[in-house]
Formats: C-alpha cells, sequence, structure tokens
C-alpha cells in the first residue's frame, strides 16, 4: 500500500518528526535512521534502554493517529499517479492488499479514498507473524486469493518487498516513484502511468 497505492512517506516523516519533537527529541537525521525500520524499531533507535514495550505500544499508536491526521486532506492529491485507472482497468482481476503497515492504516487509505472495493482482500502487519521480508503475507494473499504464487504478480516500492514477493515464487513490478536502486523485479516503472509496465503487462497476455 505505501509507496504503491499512497505516496504516504512524507507524511510518515513528517508524522514523526512532529511526534519526536513534542518529546524533546532530535528529529533531524530522521528520513535516514527510519528507513525500512519498524516503529519499534525506530523507538528503540531513538530512545534506547528508557522505553519499554508498553512505551512502544503507546507511541506507535500516537504517531500512526499524527500520521492519519496529517494525510486525511491530502490523501487524493498523495495517491500514486494513474493507480484509480489502473485498477478501473483491471477490475476483474482478483487482488488483494499485502502491507506491513498496522490494520488503522490500511483501512483508513482504502475506505478514504474509496478503492477498498478493488480488492477482495486486505492484509496488514498485524495479520502475520513475519513481516516483509518474510514471504508470510503474500503466501497468505495467494492463498486468499487461491492463486498459485507462480501466478501472482507484486507491486511494490522497497527493496524489502521484493524481497519478500521474490521468496513467495512470485514476479514483480518495482513502481519506483522516487528512483531508489532495486534490484529483482521483472519490470520497473516510475508509477501507473508508465508505458514500461504497460508493455510488460501486455507482453504477458
Amino acid at each position: 500500500m505505501d509507496g504503491v497505492i499512497v505516496d504516504s512517506m512524507p507524511y510518515h516523516v513528517r508524522a514523526w518528526e512532529v511526534y519526536l519533537e513534542r518529546q524533546g527529541r532530535d528529529a533531524q537525521t530522521l528520513n535516514a535512521r527510519m528507513h525500512g525500520k519498524h516503529n519499534d524499531e525506530l523507538l528503540r533507535d531513538v530512545f534506547g534502554s528508557e522505553i519499554n514495550s508498553e512505551d512502544i505500544q503507546r507511541m506507535g499508536a500516537e504517531k500512526e493517529a499524527l500520521y492519519r491526521e496529517l494525510i486525511e486532506g491530502e490523501l487524493e492529491a498523495s495517491l500514486v499517479p494513474g493507480i484509480r485507472e489502473f485498477l478501473d482497468d483491471h477490475s476483474k482481476m482478483p487482488k488483494a492488499v499485502a502491507s506491513n503497515a498496522e490494520a488503522l492504516n490500511v483501512n483508513f487509505v482504502l475506505e478514504r479514498a474509496e478503492l477498498g472495493g478493488y480488492f477482495l482482500h486486505a492484509l496488514n502487519g498485524q495479520m502475520v507473524k513475519y513481516g516483509k521480508p518474510h514471504p508470510e503475507i503474500y503466501l497468505k494473499a495467494a492463498e486468499l486469493l487461491q492463486k498459485e504464487p507462480k501466478d501472482c504478480i507484486v507491486f511494490e516500492d522497497s527493496q524489502t518487498g521484493i524481497n519478500a514477493a521474490l521468496a513467495a515464487g512470485m514476479r514483480v513490478v518495482a513502481i519506483n516513484s522516487h528512483r531508489t536502486t532495486l534490484i529483482g523485479q521483472a519490470v520497473e516503472a516510475d508509477h501507473f502511468l508508465d508505458t514500461r509496465l504497460h508493455k510488460w503487462l501486455e507482453e504477458l497476455a
């Protein structure tokens, strides 16, 4: 979801900046420190041994609530270009969301952007034991869709997610709107209007 359906990273970064500043912590190096980390990892990185499990859960939830508050009015403008048209064009293809994000964030984006109807299932990080790069969430999505992993195409924006999809035995489309270095994907596109994506899909048909 994050980075594929909605370009949410700027709002996650801003939410952390605001939240940590309210806690009296330096957030200047936050962007580099948070990349690829879950909330609990980042909080331990920032607060060290003085933070306990209950604080981690509470503070993570407070930060995510702030993220939803910040992005709410900007959600439509933050959707990855072409995502609505792409979902319309492939409305009959069985699809699922498989995100490391918490349930509240997944449901928030799909409901507020009115995209939930395109997906038969919406999996979040709280529904699996192991998060990406472990393949569990993608294998579970394939099972729910009643499809073999080899017949699934995963859209990912991060190397962690790509690794999870490859470990599940699936092909990967990299939606690389931020133009980072990614490896392992079958095709790379900046967004869903990118002709490289459409050409690749036509060749599959």
